[in-house]
């Protein structure tokens, strides 16, 4: 006989027992469960920040550079201040100054202009052919500049008459640091293209002059003077007269051999002390693009010569160490001045020409804007 035993109801017990332990939970308050529960949440609440910034940033990019702050204000410039300054000793140069406020006017400009003329000259348009007078009061008239007439007879060198002209014009120049009702002027050459408005140099820092090197006749380092922008003052003013009087009397050695009395002179007195400028910038001449090595120009052995690159950052271009463009030449003599062209094998005619396109650009621009500035006018003749 076969007795069933009973069935122990094992599952019933350990649910039991779970169920038992299910309960059995410490004693804590609410408080610190919530507390516990709070401190899970911040964790991860701060960790969704993160992520959200991050996935924000890599989608928006780097920051934008910050925006340019205004040096200075040219609206609230009191521009009665500053001026820029011309001479004229001939009909010539007189011309070439009108065509250089011409474009201080295109370029607008803010600053007064002034021009020095020789005293014996007059504002009378006696006939249309009084082409002097013409462009005096051209200048007056159209481009608002105060003409201001000036002598230099006891400046004179008494022994070179062939030379008088350029001593004129170079001493001429110094007129603009007795101009003292300014506290800055700008003077710079009349043969020259202005490419630029220059009124950012009125705001250099303090200095009497600030010029740029003659880099072409390196490595003689002298200051070149065809831009100088000056502090007036009576004491300058009288300095540069009297090296001017020791000079023209023999009791100064200059050791100009192209009748640049004037960059001799300003070397002697500012040579250790001006404010030098960029010449790629306030320096070019028209002469860089007809030579073979343009390393006083470039400054280093990295960058390359590029005309066009050159012409663009230079404010102005000064014909110098070349022909001057108000003078006609001839076929031939064309021929054998302006730049020379590489020549490549293989190829039917003469190529790598952009030495001469940019210098032939910037004659052809001068000479059709000085006849369209200097052309002959219709004032009316006083008797």
């Amino acid at each position: 006989m076969v007795t069933n035993s009973p069935r122990v109801p094992t599952k019933r017990r350990d649910s039991a027992a779970s169920e038992q332990d299910f309960f059995d939970i410490p004693d804590e308050s609410c408080l610190a469960v919530i507390k516990r529960q709070l401190r899970h949440i911040r964790t991860w609440v701060l960790f969704a920040v993160l992520a959200l910034f991050f996935l924000w940033s890599w989608r928006k990019g780097p920051p934008p550079p910050p925006a340019p702050i205004p040096h200075i204000n040219y609206n609230k410039v009191d521009w009665s201040r500053f001026a820029y300054t011309q001479y004229a000793t001939s009909s010539t140069y007189l011309c070439n100054a009108l065509m250089v406020f011409e474009a201080l006017h295109r370029y607008g400009s803010r600053a007064d202009r002034v021009l020095f003329y020789p005293q014996d000259w007059d504002l009378v348009v006696s006939d249309d052919n009084d082409r002097t007078s013409q462009l005096l009061m051209l200048a007056k008239e159209k481009y608002n500049v105060r003409v201001v007439p000036v002598s230099i007879e006891g400046l004179k060198k008494p022994d070179q008459e062939a030379a008088q002209e350029s001593w004129d014009k170079s001493i001429s120049k110094f007129f603009a640091f007795a101009e003292v009702a300014y506290d800055r002027i700008i003077q710079l050459d009349s043969d020259v293209t202005l490419l630029q408005n220059l009124d950012e140099l009125f705001f250099l820092p303090s200095a009497p002059v600030a010029m740029p090197r003659a880099y072409w006749l390196l490595p003689e380092w002298q200051l070149s003077s065809l831009l100088i922008v000056l502090e007036p003052s009576f004491t300058e003013y009288y300095a540069l007269k009297n090296l001017a009087l020791a000079a023209a009397h023999g009791q100064l050695k200059l050791d100009s051999t192209s009748n640049r009395y004037d960059m001799d002179l300003l070397n002697s007195r500012y040579a250790d002390s001006a404010l030098v400028l960029p010449h790629r910038q306030y320096g070019l001449i028209t002469g860089e693009f007809r030579a073979k090595d343009h390393g006083h120009y470039l400054g280093n052995d990295r960058d390359e010569w590029d005309p066009e690159k050159a012409s663009d950052e230079a404010a102005f271009v000064h014909f110098s160490n070349d022909w001057k463009p108000w003078v006609m030449w001839s076929t031939d003599e064309l021929a054998d001045s302006q730049p020379r062209c590489k020549f490549f094998s293989g190829t039917p005619q003469e190529s790598g020409c952009e030495n001469r396109v940019a210098w032939k650009k910037l004659y052809d621009d001068f000479r059709k804007r000085r006849k369209e500035v200097c052309r002959l006018l219709s004032f009316p003749a006083h008797n």
